[in-house]
């Protein structure tokens, strides 16, 4: 059996290694000329580190990122709204790991090539189409030389919230649905703050502020690379943004200080100081796409951001595409054929993952600051007195269900 791959990111590459190791042969289209390591900080969380640690990649996971040992939410003044350990100190049986998404991307490349071997990624190499036969599925490539065909026996749409293959299937759909909100996200290196594994998001409706550390420098003692993002509303919901979605595209330091100066007082950062501090940052619409109702077509499917574009809320995006890879691997090993493997998976992971989706628009788990800024603007005396325990605990760890991470019972 051959698999062919659109996209090369953290979901195709995945996949790859997970089809590898099931004894399926593969090869990968990716349209950009090479894999760098761009982005910010990722959050790992444990059903998909799991996953990665079954691949053999913990120690590097460990080499390259942080154990998150804590998560707190907080309002725009820094009180606590919610906070929970997580990981290995929650119970669970791997780290939550917060990482630098390009290392992240990097160390999975260089263990698909390592595998697999150099010639299984063709590099500038986009899929414009497919074609399905009796016996596999022949794809058209765009190339610098020009269009070629490559065959395999079925194709996985792993190429991103723009995918080829999605509108393909689906060509009416139109342009990815934007919520009106804008993200900021940036990294430098800054001093450590308490343990040096703790996560913050703070703020609420208005604007949100997170902050982590992703990654040990050892030449700078007492400092962390530090991850920080902003979420503000900038237009309504269903406009389109000024600039197209692209995770590389540069942001603009007049465009988000607005959102940060004279409205956050948090006793840990100033977050126009550390904003201000980075040398260059990323900007990017909070895109998502409605839930489809069918992914799986005979030897075609959709993975990852070409299957569930989600916002970028709960830490899930990367998650969920490597158990959408786990997923996809296991069904095609079992006996039964391609096509009926491909139903399976679409079967399983298609109803969980519309429910993030959807879940993520109402907010996802930090809808407990939105809750808490709406009833106390100004602050509180008393968290519980504005909201119960039990009902902040309903939010944040009923989406850790809904998600697949949910802490372990005592």
């Amino acid at each position: 059996m051959k698999a062919l791959i659109a996209g090369a990111g953290i979901g195709g590459l995945t996949t790859a290694l997970f089809l590898h190791r099931a004894g399926i042969d593969v090869e990968i289209f990716e349209r950009a000329n090479d894999l760098r390591e761009l982005g910010v900080g990722i959050n790992m969380l444990p059903h998909a580190v799991g996953q990665l640690a079954g691949l053999g990649l913990m120690a590097d996971l460990d080499e390259t990122g942080i154990r998150t040992r804590e998560l707190i939410y907080t309002n725009r003044f820094g009180q606590t709204v919610w906070q929970e350990l997580r990981g290995l100190d929650a119970g669970h049986d791997v780290p939550q790991i917060s990482i630098h998404r390009g290392r992240l991307l990097g160390l999975i490349h260089k263990a698909v090539v390592a595998r697999l071997g150099p010639g299984a990624i063709r590099t500038g190499c986009r899929v414009e189409g497919f074609e399905q036969t009796d016996d596999g599925v022949k794809v058209r490539l765009l190339e610098q030389g020009g269009i070629r065909e490559a065959r395999g026996d079925l194709l996985i749409g792993a190429d991103g919230i723009h995918s080829a293959v999605r509108t393909q299937l689906y060509p009416d759909e139109g342009q990815p649905i934007w919520s009106g909100i804008m993200l900021w996200r940036g990294a430098t290196e800054w001093p450590i703050w308490r343990d040096g594994r703790t996560m913050v998001i703070a703020g609420g409706n208005f604007a949100k502020f997170v902050y982590y550390p992703i990654e040990v420098n050892p030449g700078q003692p007492g400092t962390r690379l530090t991850n920080w993002a902003i979420m503000a509303k900038t237009a309504e919901a269903g406009s389109q943004p000024l600039r197209r979605e692209d995770w590389s595209r540069s942001g603009i330091l007049e465009d988000v200080l607005p959102f940060v100066r004279d409205r956050f007082h948090l006793d840990f950062v100033d977050p126009a100081a550390i904003i201000t501090a980075t040398g260059g940052f990323y900007e990017y619409p909070n895109c998502d796409r409605d839930p489809l109702p069918r992914w799986s077509f005979g030897r075609v499917t959709l993975l990852g951001d070409a299957a569930h574009p989600m916002y970028p809320v709960g830490s899930n995006g990367a998650s969920q595409a490597i158990l959408d890879a786990r997923c996809i691997a296991a069904h095609l090993e079992k006996a039964g054929g391609i096509e009926a493997a491909l139903l399976a998976y679409d079967t399983e992971r298609r109803p969980a993952t519309s429910e993030i989706v959807l879940a993520n628009r109402r907010g996802g788990p930090e809808g407990v600051i939105d809750m808490i800024e709406a009833r106390a603007p100004e602050g509180f005396d008393d968290i519980d007195a504005v909201a119960s325990y039990e009902e902040r605990r309903d939010v944040v760890r009923g989406y850790a269900s809904l998600a697949g991470f949910a802490r372990p019972s005592p």
